[in-house]
């Protein structure tokens, strides 16, 4: 029935197969078997009802789309905003004078403080600015403490 509302076919048994089969995950007919008994409870793809196909579809998909999502890049300065290129690598930089660089999260945890956004390469211009003034700030009191010790 929701299918009806937004215009989109149900998900038939022929979908499964389809996305079983992709080239991100050349599932086995086993493999597929058992995805759908792990799902379901039942061991025939045939004796699902539509609900359990679209669940299952649901599932593959998800699967699918982690597979081709891990095979991208991991970098956080390539993509984003290409007006923020430039001061992502001042953050960059700002990092890796602190020590940072060994460990991703903890720059995203920052950034996600000063800013609300969850990665890097999702900031504005002026989100850029804030987070490398605050940056600047860190790595100012880290030097006059070095300083004083």
């Amino acid at each position: 029935m929701a299918a009806a509302r937004t215009g989109r076919k149900q998900p038939s048994i022929r979908t499964l197969w389809a996305i079983a089969k992709s080239p991100e995950l050349h599932m086995t007919d086993e493999d597929l078997h058992a995805l759908v008994y792990r799902e379901t409870g039942k061991e025939s793809i045939k004796a699902l009802t539509q609900g359990q196909i679209s669940e299952v579809a649901r599932v593959l998909q998800n699967m699918k789309d982690g597979v081709s999502r891990s095979t991208r890049a991991k970098r956080t300065d390539e993509g984003g905003d290409a007006r923020t290129v430039q001061q992502r690598r001042k953050i960059y930089a700002l990092t890796e004078s602190l020590g940072w660089n060994d460990n991703p999260q903890r720059i995203q945890g920052f950034v996600k403080r000063m800013t609300g956004v969850d990665r890097l390469e999702w900031l504005n211009v002026a989100q850029c600015e804030k987070v490398i003034e605050g940056l600047k700030a860190i790595l100012k009191r880290q030097e006059r403490k070095e300083g004083e010790g």
